[in-house]
């Protein structure tokens, strides 16, 4: 055990990594450790030239951009969701990149969420994301409905995580379409998307994954496991950089739907400059979309996507796994005396790719540690959520963090601050 407290043994983890070589691909800041990679993600190389490329085909093609150069834009979001397709263990068909996590969900609901009968209900939770909640509600409210009364929040029996048998028995009669997170943006706990899709699926109701903090740093098998949607925002772990274009997954055998919030881009592409005024939608996930692509805010994800098809996801996941797992072994050992409570789940089945660390003094710890040149995320009222992102974090930085948290305890470092959060937290 005393050898694994060693910098000399974090090192040698560094040294038999097969992923070591990303590091470089990224712009790190000199005496600056980054752990907050499941907020926004660093800026890779390769989407700088990917950007860069783009803004290059508008100054030579102009309009004729659209059709002409390596990546013509007409095509940009399918392609980019053909891309994402693996990552998520889907038909390239059933993804495309457009949006926001916000806006995607609202599509999702505005085509797939049809009350009727006794069945009008949306099934969440209460652990999830803000913006998820706040779209379900307008989208009740829109329809007439109270949601006091047809919005159904699951809840945790721990403040931290979910029971998949809490939400199974949430799964009533009165449900059409359930939205839960892949990973809880907080605790990091992966929820067992094919057990809940079964569930759902045998109950009649739809279901629907936000995928923003698993995309990137779980695999998925969302074909397989017969999911009915998804959506998710790039600018985490894909590192597409801030308000970089989201994604969307739609099962193939809802093709055909009508888009609920139509526009332009929704059409197909043979028909779309027809310029007729009935809408005949793309066959795909495309029809999704609704406006123009968002070109310079997908243009990085192209560069970016390229790593994880070289990367793998599965290799991602494995050292995501060593390097979390490793931390809380130093946590444990290091961190004891200090009444740090490691809250996220330390089973690899049930773990995502963050640390989630409750303290009262949460806040303040934070400071401390961005006075320290590591870079955190506090999520309140006690939370420090710590990733060490598989592509550019190392393990001996995994070291550097906790030593650092130790001696912030020590000394009480942190006690200089204010235990209140700035206004971005």
């Amino acid at each position: 055990m005393a050898e694994k407290l060693s910098r000399e043994y974090a090192r040698q983890l560094d040294g038999e990594d097969s992923l070591k070589k990303f590091r470089d691909e990224f712009y790190i800041q000199p005496g600056t450790i980054y752990f907050d990679g499941n907020s926004l993600g660093l800026l890779s190389k390769r989407a700088e030239d990917s950007l860069l490329s783009m803004l290059d085909s508008w100054k030579e093609f102009g309009i004729d951009g659209w059709l002409k150069g390596e990546n013509p834009w007409f095509y940009f979001s399918e392609k980019l969701g053909e891309k994402s397709a693996s990552l998520i263990g889907a038909d390239p068909k059933e993804v495309i990149v457009t949006g926001s996590t916000t806006a995607n969900l609202h599509q999702i609901l505005s085509t797939f969420y049809k009350p009727n009968g006794k069945r009008t209900k949306i099934l969440a939770d209460e652990l999830n994301f803000p913006t998820d909640i706040y779209a379900i509600k307008s989208q009740l409210r829109v329809h007439g409905l109270d949601p006091e009364e047809h919005l159904i929040q699951v809840k945790s029996r721990n403040g931290q995580t979910l029971d998949e048998d809490d939400i199974i028995k949430a799964m009533s009669d009165e449900v059409a379409i359930i939205i839960l997170a892949g990973v809880l943006y907080r605790s990091g706990q992966i929820l067992d998307m094919e057990r809940l899709t079964k569930a759902a699926h045998e109950r009649g109701i739809l279901i629907a994954f936000d995928l923003c903090h698993s995309i990137g740093s779980v695999p998925h098998s969302l074909s397989e496991w017969n999911v009915d949607f998804a959506f998710w925002c790039t600018y985490k772990h894909l590192n597409g950089g801030p308000g970089s274009v989201a994604g969307m997954y739609v099962n193939k055998k809802h093709f055909g739907t009508s888009p609920g919030l139509a526009g332009w881009f929704s059409s197909d592409k043979n028909k779309q400059f027809d310029m007729e005024h009935e809408l005949t939608a793309a066959p795909d996930a495309g029809s999704m979309q609704m406006g123009t692509p968002h070109l310079l805010s997908a243009a990085p994800l192209l560069g970016s996507l390229s790593m994880f098809e070289e990367a793998g996801i599965e290799r991602i996941r494995n050292k995501s796994l060593k390097m979390t797992e490793y931390m809380m072994t130093l946590i444990d050992a290091e961190l004891e005396e200090f009444n740090f409570t490691v809250a996220n789940p330390r089973d690899d089945k049930k773990r995502g790719g963050h640390i989630f660390l409750e303290h009262q003094e949460a806040a303040r710890i934070c400071k401390a540690l961005k006075e320290n040149n590591i870079i955190p995320d506090f999520r309140t009222p006690n939370g420090i959520r710590l990733a060490p992102v598989a592509l550019y974090n190392t393990f001996e930085e995994v070291w550097q963090v906790v030593q650092i948290l130790k001696k912030i305890m020590k000394n009480e470092e942190y006690k200089k601050f204010e235990n209140q959060r700035d206004v971005v937290a």
